[in-house]
């Protein structure tokens, strides 16, 4: 069921990023203030990064659904952190560069 919130251009998810889908996919479900706007939204890829003494997962989503995300940005992350233990949380924008 998480899958519908992973959409990847290229291969199969891993572990992680099928976590983070779940998740996404939990609070969906579960909080009634972000039911609506994350049902449009998904992901392209999840990464977790080290960063010294703590680690951070970013999250990509494509350009397009960047300005909706923007708008539970503070929930979202919010959220987020609370889920993955208190892991700082970055969402970006993946932006696909067209030739000529």
């Amino acid at each position: 069921m998480s899958v519908q919130k992973i959409k990847k251009s290229s291969g199969e998810p891993d572990e992680f990023e099928k976590s983070v889908a779940n998740e996404l996919l939990n609070l969906e479900m579960t909080s009634a203030e972000l039911k609506a706007p994350l049902r449009d939204i998904y992901i392209t890829a999840a990464k977790e990064v080290d960063c010294g003494t703590s680690k951070a997962i970013i999250l990509y989503v494509p350009f397009k659904l960047l300005k909706s995300v923007n708008k539970i940005h503070q929930k979202l992350v919010r959220e987020l952190e609370k889920k993955f233990s208190g892991k700082h949380v970055l969402i970006i924008g993946q932006r696909t560069i067209l030739g000529k």
